[in-house]
């Protein structure tokens, strides 16, 4: 008999209401429950136990939450889903360009986080050097190597831009990409404010891969932050 290991959830939050009701819902999903009651803390907790998911409060007492992603991300890809009270478009984006994989801003409701945090354990490694690159969303395949994309059995012609940004949404399939992420990675750091230009891309993007591409079903708007390619 084998016994099942629980994935592991790290809470770095300072308020202890919060921590006790995240304990409690955490554990009857059947996680492991970790925390950290500072920034500091939270940094020694991911290094001894390398948990599988980190929830991660922005406000915190000693170090910033942002500066504890930045932190993290110099060696670790744990996915950082963040819950913060600022709700404040400019904090999510500062925490997404830092390496957070999601945000949810306080309140949240607890199916909301566990849907979170399925797909940040589903998608963390989607796609690795020993996997075929070939993805499945919904009735899109794509071929990220030979670059070929269809739907159902139909080939579709992307330009090489066009491509470009299916594949950089695509390697975070269901979480957000800032503006930022995305240009740097389609144009280079030269083009991060070329968010008009963009938008002009993925609105070619939709028309050719969303059915009703006034309601696009795959790749989802974050308003004032960024993107979302919906696999599920």
């Amino acid at each position: 008999m084998t016994l099942e290991i629980l994935p592991s959830i790290l809470v770095i939050e300072d308020e202890i209401s919060i921590r006790r009701f995240l304990k409690t819902s955490i554990i009857n999903h059947n996680y492991q429950f970790l925390e950290a009651v500072n920034g500091k803390d939270g940094l020694k907790k991911v290094l001894e136990y390398k948990p599988d998911i980190i929830l991660l409060d922005l406000g915190l007492p000693d170090i910033d939450g942002v500066e504890v992603i930045q932190q993290l991300r110099a060696w670790t890809s744990t996915p950082i889903i963040i819950l913060s009270a600022r709700d404040q478009e400019l904090d999510k984006v500062r925490a997404l360009d830092m390496g957070a994989d999601d945000y949810l801003t306080k309140p949240f409701g607890v199916q909301e986080l566990f849907a979170r945090i399925k797909v940040a354990l589903r998608h963390g490694q989607l796609i690795t050097e020993n996997e075929t690159p070939i993805i499945y969303c919904g009735n899109l395949k794509i071929d990220l190597i030979n670059r070929h994309v269809w739907i159902k059995d139909t080939l579709i012609a992307l330009s090489r831009t066009q491509f470009s940004i299916l594949a950089s949404l695509i390697r975070k399939a269901n979480k957000i990409i800032t503006h930022k992420q995305l240009l740097q990675e389609v144009w280079g750091e030269q083009h991060n404010e070329d968010i008009e230009y963009l938008r002009i891309y993925i609105h070619q993007l939709r028309q050719k891969i969303e059915e009703n591409p006034s309601q696009p079903k795959y790749l989802v708007t974050e308003l004032g932050i960024g993107y979302r390619l919906i696999t599920e």
